[in-house]
């Protein structure tokens, strides 16, 4: 199975500006892509970044404030002119199943692909999807409207074999799916050999959690406690802390401060005001907190992985297939 690769769409909060679009994510992990938000221009960040709307095959949508979702109805159209059939499953709050059918029938286009759509609980967590790529859940966050978090983990894995003790106890080839999978080998004799001496640990599995719009909350850390990489918003510097609980926004440090309670492995903070043009003050208070700490940079690209977690920017030409 591949590292979890994800890369940043748009990190701007509630409105754009020059070099930054509203949020937007691109999760691909297994043989699935997971676009997470969808703000105005998603599709077009997609396209100027290689990456292919068509493979697409879940969207989640953390609230219904317009700078998460309104490139959604464009994206879904899209989709449907290029000739989409296969369906696609759509994760978000209840009424936007409402909204989305509303403009879809008086669009003149209804989509030729079914819309799978999974309502999100506000109030608790809860889990969502399964497939052998993923697991997803959500969490609830604190923002002005009802609003939650995402917790992605990796499907679980296979053992390794170990391939000595295999030949050792000539195990067959026809046994060796089963054994991967947990189970004990019992030869033709009535011998039992335990999995663990035929096979060897898995790698740990990866998660990502996604912390969208939400005032400083610590009850969120029991959710994403130990995750491989978190995104939690840090929408202020320290200065407009004040700002920020009015907002129900959380700042650079208070991000990094849910990070260091959670003991995540690293730490991307995004959905900057478009009050700053540098973004490096934010990074460096959220330092003093969480030193593991990088910037949601849009193109740049974050392959999770426990041994090192690395960040790249690709150029614009880049494809992802």
């Amino acid at each position: 199975m591949s590292v979890p690769e994800l890369t940043i769409l748009g990190s701007s909060s509630a409105t754009p500006t020059r070099d930054r679009h509203p949020s937007g994510q691109l999760l691909r992990i297994g043989s699935e892509k997971i676009l997470i938000d969808c703000g105005e221009g998603t599709q077009m960040r997609l396209m100027q970044l290689g990456i292919r709307h068509t493979g697409l095959d879940y969207i989640c949508i953390s609230h219904l404030h317009g700078d998460h979702y309104f490139g959604l109805i464009g994206l879904l159209s899209s989709m449907s002119l290029m000739g989409r059939k296969q369906p696609l499953h759509l994760i978000g709050p209840p009424p936007l199943k409402k909204i989305i059918d509303l403009q879809l029938l008086h669009g003149g286009h209804p989509p030729d692909f079914d819309i799978v759509f999974h309502p999100t609980n506000p109030n608790s967590p809860e889990f969502v999807v399964k497939t052998p790529s993923f697991e997803l859940s959500t969490f609830p966050l604190k923002h002005r409207i009802h609003c939650t978090g995402f917790l992605i983990k990796e499907g679980k894995k296979d053992r390794p074999l170990n391939m000595n003790a295999m030949e050792h106890h000539s195990i067959p080839v026809a046994y060796y799916r089963s054994i991967k999978t947990g189970n004990d080998y019992t030869d033709v004799k009535g011998t039992t050999i335990m999995n663990n001496e035929l096979t060897f640990d898995p790698k740990p599995l990866k998660s990502y959690a996604y912390c969208s719009d939400t005032i400083f909350d610590l009850d969120i850390v029991e959710y994403i406690r130990e995750s491989t990489l978190l995104y939690h918003e840090a929408t202020y510097m320290e200065a407009l802390i004040e700002k920020a609980s009015d907002r129900y926004h959380s700042t650079a440090i208070q991000a990094a401060t849910i990070a260091k309670h959670a003991g995540v492995h690293k730490l991307i903070i995004g959905h900057f005001s478009s009050r700053y043009d540098n973004l490096e003050p934010l990074l460096l208070e959220a330092k003093t907190v969480f030193e593991h700490t990088e910037l949601a940079l849009e193109g740049v690209k974050f392959l999770i992985d426990d041994a090192q977690l690395q960040s790249m920017r690709p150029s614009l030409k880049n494809r992802m297939n």
